[in-house]
C-alpha cells in the first residue's frame, strides 16, 4: 500500500537525526511539504538538504513555548499549515535509579518528553488544526510500558507521553486523530 500525503503539510520537533529525520523522509517521498526543527541551525539545514523534496527547517528548543510559537508560526507562513505535527523530539539526560534522579535532570526530561509535546499540540491546534481538522503524532517508547533500573526516569516521561496522547485524542478527536508511536 502507497501512503500519499499530497498537499498535506507537517512539521517534526527533533527532525533533524534518528527518527524524526526518518519520518520526516518518508513524509517528504510520500508527497508531503515538510518542516523539521531542533536545536542547531546548522543541524537542521544539513539535514533539510539530505531530506531534500524541498524540506525546510526553522531552528528551536522544543521546550521553550516562544520557540515553539515561532517554529509554529513560521510553519503555517511558508507551508500554508501544520496539518500533521509529530512530537518526536526527547532526551535522556539521566541514567540511574529514579530514586536517585537530581531535580534538575527530572524537570530537563519532563520539561522536553511530555511538557514540550503538551505545548506543541495546543499550538498547533489554535493555530490551525482546531480549523481545519488533521494529524498529532507522539513518539513515545516501548519503556513506557514497563520499569527499567538504569531508565526509570525516561520510562516515567513516555508513559505519560502515552496517557496524554489518550487525553487529546479523547478531547480532540476526531476532527483531530491524537496517536502515539512506541519505539524500542
Amino acid at each position: 500500500m502507497e501512503l500519499r500525503l499530497d498537499g498535506k503539510t507537517a512539521l517534526i520537533t527533533g527532525g533533524s537525526r534518528g527518527i524524526g529525520k526518518g519520518i520526516a523522509t518518508a513524509f517528504a517521498e510520500a508527497g508531503a511539504k515538510v518542516m523539521i526543527t531542533s536545536r542547531k541551525a546548522e543541524v537542521c539545514e544539513e539535514a533539510a538538504a539530505e531530506i531534500a523534496h524541498g524540506c525546510l527547517w526553522e531552528a528551536g528548543h522544543v521546550g521553550h513555548p516562544d520557540d515553539a510559537e515561532r517554529v509554529i508560526d513560521q510553519c503555517i507562513e511558508r507551508l500554508g499549515g501544520v496539518d500533521i505535527l509529530v512530537n518526536n523530539a526527547g532526551t535522556n539526560p539521566y541514567a540511574g535509579p529514579t530514586i536517585d534522579v537530581d531535580l534538575a535532570r527530572w524537570n530537563k526530561t519532563l520539561e522536553v518528553n511530555l511538557t514540550a509535546p503538551l505545548i506543541w499540540t495546543q499550538l498547533a491546534w489554535r493555530r490551525h488544526l482546531e480549523a481545519n481538522g488533521g494529524v498529532v503524532i507522539n513518539v513515545s517508547s516501548v519503556g513506557g510500558f514497563g520499569t527499567n533500573a538504569a531508565l526509570g526516569t525516561y520510562g516515567v516521561s513516555k508513559a505519560a507521553v502515552i496517557h496524554l496522547t489518550k487525553q487529546l485524542a479523547a478531547e480532540l478527536g476526531p476532527q483531530v486523530r491524537v496517536n502515539a508511536i512506541c519505539p524500542g
